[in-house]
């Protein structure tokens, strides 16, 4: 009488096999499935919107339609370097100009100060996503700004523009109106300067004693609409000298 051999049959093994085959392959799925990230699907990020995008969207400050010439940012204006621009309307009366914040920020530094004898206001605005934006030469505040302005900012004094903290800062939505009158009225001299500062990555100017040179952007091209930046395009640059020369636009 032959006595059983121990261990497995040939049929056995391949069952064996099998089993463990089909157990690897399922404990493989679950575990790679744990471990790689599954790609997000809310509205948002389908869509490709961002609360940051690479390229921030603006309003734009003023009634274009109004503006005669643009003072373009990046360029030497009256001996210094100038990393803002700015708009001017020669055909305005009473330095009657809307200007409205192009998005929503935070109103952070300003200052007021006596220039050619009259008072003017320089207010910068931060977003969360490190864009600021600096108006100058506004000559008439909405009342909300020069509340803002009494309550934090030093008096006038002639040619100080030494700018101070907003405490507590003031937040303001896009759209909203900063200021219904600009530039110098004894002098009918109607505009005011706009620079657009990108906080996030520098722009390879450098210029001594200006530290924003290094953060501006050409903010009348692919930051405005198109229909808006169109316009200012094509009207005549602003300074009788660089007229449209710019390190940012070009």
């Amino acid at each position: 009488m032959l006595k059983r051999q121990s261990g497995f049959s040939a049929v056995e093994l391949v069952i064996i096999l099998v089993i463990l085959g089909v157990v690897g392959f399922a404990s493989w799925k679950v575990l790679g499935n744990k471990d790689v990230a599954k790609p997000a699907t809310t509205s948002s990020q389908q869509s490709g919107d961002s609360a940051c995008p690479a390229q921030p969207m603006m309003a734009s400050p003023a009634d274009v339609s109004l503006a005669t010439s643009v003072l373009y940012p990046g360029q030497v204006r009256s001996g210094d370097y100038k990393a803002h621009g700015g708009l001017r309307f020669d055909n305005s009366q009473d330095n009657k100009v809307t200007v409205r914040a192009p998005m929503d920020a935070k109103l952070t530094i300003g200052s007021r100060y006596i220039e050619q004898g009259e008072v003017q206001t320089l207010l910068e605005f931060s977003n969360d996503c490190g864009v600021k934006y600096r108006f100058d030469h506004l000559l008439t505040l909405a009342d909300k700004f020069q509340k803002a302005v009494d309550g934090s900012l030093p008096a006038a004094k002639p040619d100080d523009s030494r700018t101070s903290d907003f405490k507590p800062v003031v937040n303001v939505t896009k759209g909203e109106i900063v200021a219904t009158a600009v530039g110098f009225a004894k002098t009918s001299n109607v505009g005011f300067d706009f620079g657009v500062y990108d906080m996030r990555k520098q722009n390879g100017i450098k210029k001594t004693n200006n530290d924003l040179a290094s953060y501006g952007v050409c903010w009348l091209k692919d930051w405005l609409p198109a229909p808006d930046s169109a316009k200012l395009l094509a009207l005549p640059g602003g300074d009788g000298q660089n007229g449209k020369n710019s390190d940012y636009c070009k």
